[in-house]
């Protein structure tokens, strides 16, 4: 689970963080019939697109479906802070939606343009999107 309070003001650190670290994001939807199945694929995706290309997560950040703005969620914000102490070099997350919908895909880009300012890469784990998995 994530903490609470992190500013989005905060600025990048200047320690160079580990290349294989790693945050694995995860924002699903829940279905009234198995609430946990969409977050726990989603975990499980990701620890094994982490395996497979090297990569250590660091921490599993979660935050519940609904709220568009990522900026907004407490998860989120734990990810900006991750990436702003220079604590991971990555991350995870299942599909492009677990940001932003695309109804508000613009709170997407501004997320991952700022993550690629602190040298932070996105990588989708969902397979049909994992080979070509940076978010542009």
């Amino acid at each position: 689970m994530s903490s609470a309070g992190f500013s989005q003001e905060t600025t990048a650190s200047s320690a160079v963080p580990d290349p294989s670290a790693a945050v694995l994001y995860v924002c699903a939807d829940r279905s009234p019939s198995m609430p946990e199945l969409a977050s726990e694929r989603a975990v499980e995706e990701g620890q094994e697109f982490a395996r497979e290309r090297g990569l250590r997560v660091m921490e599993v950040v979660t935050d519940l479906f609904g709220e568009p703005d990522p900026a907004l969620r407490k998860g989120w914000q734990r990810v900006r802070a991750l990436a702003a102490a220079g604590a991971v070099a990555t991350v995870l997350v299942r599909w492009p939606a677990s940001i932003a919908p695309e109804a508000t895909h613009e709170y997407r880009y501004r997320e991952t343009n700022w993550l690629q300012d602190q040298g932070v890469r996105v990588f989708y784990t969902w397979a049909p999107l994992a080979a070509s998995s940076v978010e542009r």
